[in-house]
């Protein structure tokens, strides 16, 4: 078994969780301005990855940069992974790769905390990948008691690219967003972003 295969009710069940839907997350966020360089990369990018409409093109072409734009305003003292293979226990299904993984952590040669992990949504469907999204957060928070890493909570996002929604995990309990966030508004899914990794360590 792997993250792609559990169900809702397979994650409740198993793993004794909570699901909270029509949470708001975030209530109050600062903006945070796009680069001059992100937004000229988004410009070209957009267009073609909507027209190619593969996940692999909203991928490399929307999300990518944006996680990269991420990683320099912390001054690269957070990882990025991409497609990496996260398998952190077999006996109870939590294997396979994930599409992204951000990591508080500057080294770049393994994964130590994972802080956000990031699919896109099958067939350009956020409720899709819902399932796969908390197995997956379900690992990171695994992952982070076996390494002793004080993680407050975990956060996940589902996102098409051009649609974006934000999940929490603390401790048993799931906090789904009752919206979604729109690559339109560049600053406010930034400002998500960066509060993101912020507010998972102040506890």
């Amino acid at each position: 078994m792997s993250y792609n295969e559990f169900t809702l009710s397979k994650l409740e069940s198993e793993f004794n969780l909570i699901l909270q839907q029509r949470v708001e997350l975030f209530k109050s966020i600062e903006f945070v301005n796009p680069s001059a360089l992100l937004k000229e990369i988004l410009a070209e990018n957009i267009p073609l990855a909507l027209e190619i409409d593969t996940e692999k093109a909203r991928s490399e072409l929307i999300i990518s940069p944006i996680m990269v734009e991420l990683r320099k305003y912390f001054n690269r003292q957070i990882s990025l992974f991409s497609g990496t293979e996260f398998n952190v226990n077999q006996s109870k299904g939590l294997t396979g790769r994930c599409d992204f993984i951000i990591s508080y952590s500057a080294k770049q040669s393994e994964i130590t905390a994972p802080v956000v992990t990031i699919i896109e949504a099958k067939n350009d469907n956020i409720k899709s990948g819902l399932a796969q999204c908390i197995a997956e957060m379900v690992a990171a928070q695994l992952f982070n008691q076996q390494k002793n890493n004080q993680i407050y909570c975990i956060y996940g996002i589902i996102t098409t690219g051009s649609n974006w929604k934000f999940l929490r995990l603390t401790e048993n309990q799931v906090d789904i967003e009752v919206g979604e966030y729109f690559i339109g508004n560049l600053q406010y899914l930034l400002g998500i972003l960066v509060s993101i990794i912020k507010n998972t360590y102040s506890g």
